[in-house]
């Protein structure tokens, strides 16, 4: 159950979040109720999709800066510099939908072995750090739509690490954390 505070967070974020990319292109923003807690530090990611596909995530895993300034910088990064995508263009974003997220501090998930992760995990509600290593790689809590089963889950998380699927070894250390989101409609 949402409160009114939340939606006004949350359109404010995700306002605030499709500002700093219309701002980029030259075009008009929206007004932005402040609050108080947009002045807080806050660890977030932003979320772009196209008719449901994913167009580019960044996001911050650590409260580092105010969660205005997080949201925005996340935002551009998403925009224009996940590697996994070109450019954002002008064209394109009138047909882009904006997702923001704002962390929970995240909290060493300690296992022995991977089929105990795999017991563990909640899907629907955690978040997930992975590093082993250099290799590193995070699923937020909606990730758990498109992958419900928590094998699946760990085994992509693993792969977009750089690792195998089926990689296992007692170094590997995980993190877990929740989200609250927003959706633009």
């Amino acid at each position: 159950m949402s409160t009114e505070s939340d939606d006004k967070l949350g359109a404010a974020l995700l306002y605030t979040a499709r500002n700093a990319i219309a701002q980029r292109f030259g075009l008009p923003t929206l007004a932005v109720n402040p609050s108080p807690e947009l002045a807080e530090p806050g660890a977030t990611f932003v979320t772009l999709t196209q008719n449901g596909r994913l167009r580019g995530c960044i996001g911050s895993l650590e409260a580092h800066r105010p969660l205005l300034v997080d949201v925005a910088e996340n935002a551009l990064a998403a925009a224009f510099h996940d590697h996994r995508f070109a450019p954002l263009s002008a064209e394109e974003f009138t047909r882009t939908r904006v997702e923001v997220s704002v962390l929970t501090t995240p909290e060493a998930f300690p296992v022995r072995s991977e089929a105990e992760a795999v017991a563990r995990l909640q899907p629907g509600v955690d978040g997930l750090l992975l590093s082993y290593g250099q290799k590193r790689a995070t699923f937020l809590p909606q990730v758990w739509e498109a992958l419900p089963d928590a094998h699946q889950f760990l085994a992509q998380l693993k792969l977009k690490a750089g690792l195998a699927a089926d990689f296992w070894h007692p170094e590997v250390s995980l993190s877990r954390y929740g989200a609250r989101k927003w959706k633009e409609k």
